[in-house]
């Protein structure tokens, strides 16, 4: 697991150069690389960016690159034309201000486009020299998303063992939310029966209430009809086994992707319906405080997900 904030410089000198190359990252859904370079090495770029895609999956990655030159070859040329026009337009100045002295040769030199300086620069030499300080400083960063990668998958492991600890909190609770759920539904059960004019002792087990009901009223078989599907639709069982598969796959996917970041905002959302959902069902004051624990633990690793490549 890396993070997707870095940070790695490194500079080389050599005869006739010094190169520097600077990586820092941010926070991004998607890989954007800006590239920063003097303009005469542009034909650079393709080769930096494909070199530092491969490196990087996601995040807004800034490369700096910077050249001192010191004893480059170059060549001079004079522009005539340029240099003529000058000449004709100093000779219409002197009929303009007689008596001035003309401009010197070292004013001449200095005017634009009289001298055309070119440097000799190899752009495939320079491109031999730019790897290795590119590959350099891109170890320093990768180094460096590595361990705030390592700290960050501690304290989201951190906040999973949470998850679980309540996970095994609320399974020692489903029989008895399962049961109230029982009794909740033969209480009013019990109350349609008097409203219809049938008198159900309070006394009476489950199972003669069950037996009475099929001896003496048309109901019965509704009533268990509905008591079988709300006990479906309130039970959490499923909920819970849901989130125990989601919690299993979250820590498989940390362990085995370098870069896991999708996979687990991904697995992050699934678990937080199954927890709404836990919470939405139980009236058992216990469940609901484990579900708290479980929404704030689940914040925190959404948080820090933010910044996993």
């Amino acid at each position: 697991m890396k993070s997707m904030t870095g940070y790695g410089y490194h500079e080389q000198q050599y005869p006739d150069l010094s190169v520097s190359v600077e990586i820092k990252s941010y926070n991004s859904r998607f890989l954007e690389l800006l590239v920063n370079l003097p303009p005469y090495v542009s034909a650079l770029e393709p080769a930096i960016r494909s070199y530092v895609a491969s490196r990087c999956r996601r995040g807004k990655v800034e490369i700096t690159l910077r050249f001192k030159e010191h004893n480059t070859p170059f060549s001079v040329s004079v522009n005539r034309a340029a240099a003529e026009a000058y000449r004709e337009a100093f000779l219409v100045l002197g009929e303009i201000f007689p008596g001035q002295e003309p401009p010197g040769l070292g004013l001449v030199l200095g005017l634009e486009g009289v001298l055309g300086i070119e440097k000799k620069r190899d752009d495939t030499g320079y491109w031999k020299q730019v790897e290795s300080v590119l590959r350099a400083a891109a170890d320093q960063f990768d180094a460096a998303r590595e361990r705030e990668g390592m700290r960050t998958k501690e304290d989201i492991l951190c906040h999973v063992v949470l998850l679980e600890d309540a996970v095994k909190t609320v399974s020692s609770y489903v029989p008895a939310l399962e049961l109230a759920i029982q009794e909740t539904l033969r209480s009013r059960f019990m109350e349609l029966l008097r409203s219809s004019g049938l008198v159900v002792p309070e006394a009476e087990s489950a199972g003669s209430f069950g037996a009475k009901l099929s001896e003496g009223t048309s109901l019965d078989h509704r009533i268990l009809a509905e008591t079988a599907v709300l006990l479906m639709k309130y039970t959490i069982s499923e909920e819970l086994a849901r989130l125990s598969a989601h919690l299993a796959e979250f820590r498989a996917e940390a362990e085995r992707n370098p870069s896991p970041g999708k996979k687990l905002d991904f697995l992050c959302q699934e678990i937080n319906r199954e927890v709404n959902t836990i919470g939405s069902k139980t009236p058992i004051l216990e469940v609901s405080r484990s579900v708290v624990v479980m929404k704030d633990a689940l914040e925190n690793m959404r948080e820090q997900l933010r910044n996993v490549e």
